[in-house]
């Protein structure tokens, strides 16, 4: 039985509202959002496209949609775009391009998902009666599944540079764009500055409960705010949810510096338990991956056998991924690696 609170390691979508940001919730000012009459709507959005440096903003209720949204404005059905292969918009969005938009999904084999602009001008089609044409070229800032892994702001310049000059549009999934910021001193509006459209999410490490905000020029949001409405997005007094948003972007900002620490600290504690590879030893951001492979344990086991203990992280197969964030403190970290030592131990001992 569970004798401790849950350390959710998981993924960064498992933080909850602080006190403050409930207050700010709760005092709220609200209006009819899809009138363009909330005012805590307003702000969030006006917010957003002066962080990223666009002209405009729509707040959405996920960053699921922000992609979804994004997709279908840049596209026409029968197109293609090009993403990584383990990218978001590919792998865990439940084939919304295809069914939202009708377009393909190209895939380019990145470094933790980067990849180079000659892989990229290797695979721009201009298309033909056989052909799909390549129209749209996606980014994951940081990569999710690399680790959370940077781009250099200068390899994303120069993929983008390649997109543009083919005629390509560029959108870049910012799920965890300001970890980027934070870890690497690069200011937001650099990272989407190449990019004819960004998001920000609000509910992973900047701990809002719920939504992103998908930023770009004025023509392109007035086109975005109808598929807004048209996947069932538009709210009414949406002001309740994006008055966390404002918070966040407030208030935690600079503390996922400590999120970054904490992965560390689990990095290094992960790499040393016999029989454990850590697959980004010296993560970027606040995501560890790993595997168990040498320790003697199946991943089902161990996962159910810890989160018995109390702490739980997710992965499939023999990869594994604990992600760090604001409900988690370096004494969590520290009692996540004794139990997971524990576990292991008892594995070895089995085998012995």
């Amino acid at each position: 039985m569970q004798q401790h609170p849950l350390i959710d390691l998981s993924s960064d979508t498992a933080t909850r509202p602080t006190p403050a940001m409930r207050r700010a919730i709760a005092e709220a000012e609200v209006g009819d959002e899809q009138r363009g009459e909330d005012p805590s709507v307003n702000r969030l959005q006006v917010m957003v496209a002066e962080l990223l440096g666009k002209e405009a903003a729509l707040f959405l209720p996920s960053g699921t949609v922000c992609n979804d949204v994004a997709v279908k404005v840049h596209t026409r059905p029968g197109d293609a775009i090009l993403a990584d292969r383990r990218a978001h918009v590919f792998t865990s969005e439940a084939g919304g391009p295809a069914l939202l938009s009708g377009v393909l999904v190209e895939t380019l084999d990145g470094e933790r998902g980067r990849f180079t602009p000659e892989q990229v001008a290797a695979a721009i089609k201009p298309g033909s009666w056989h052909v799909a044409r390549t129209n749209l070229l996606c980014l994951e800032q940081t990569h999710n599944a690399g680790g959370g892994a940077i781009w250099p702001l200068e390899q994303l310049r120069a993929v983008c540079d390649v997109a543009h000059a083919h005629g390509l549009a560029t959108h870049l999934d910012g799920a965890r764009l300001l970890n980027a910021v934070v870890a690497s001193g690069v200011p937001a509006r650099d990272y989407a500055a190449p990019c004819d459209s960004a998001w920000l999410d609000l509910s992973k490490g900047l701990g809002a409960p719920v939504g992103g905000v998908l930023a770009g020029s004025t023509a392109f949001v007035h086109e975005a705010r109808r598929y807004k409405h048209l996947f069932g997005g538009a709210m009414r007094q949406a002001g309740i949810i994006a008055a966390a948003g404002v918070y966040a972007l407030e208030h935690h900002v600079d503390r996922l510096a400590e999120d970054h620490a904490n992965a560390q600290l689990l990095a290094g504690g992960l790499g040393d338990i016999p029989g454990v590879r850590v697959d980004n030893p010296e993560p970027e951001t606040n995501m560890v991956f790993f595997d168990i492979a040498g320790a003697g344990m199946a991943p089902p086991a161990f996962m159910a056998a810890i989160q018995e203990r109390g702490v739980r992280v997710s992965g499939g197969g023999a990869r594994l991924r604990a992600v760090t964030h604001l409900d988690v403190s370096r004494a969590d970290v520290e009692r996540a690696l004794d139990v997971m030592r524990e576990a292991l131990a008892g594995a070895n001992r089995r085998r012995s």
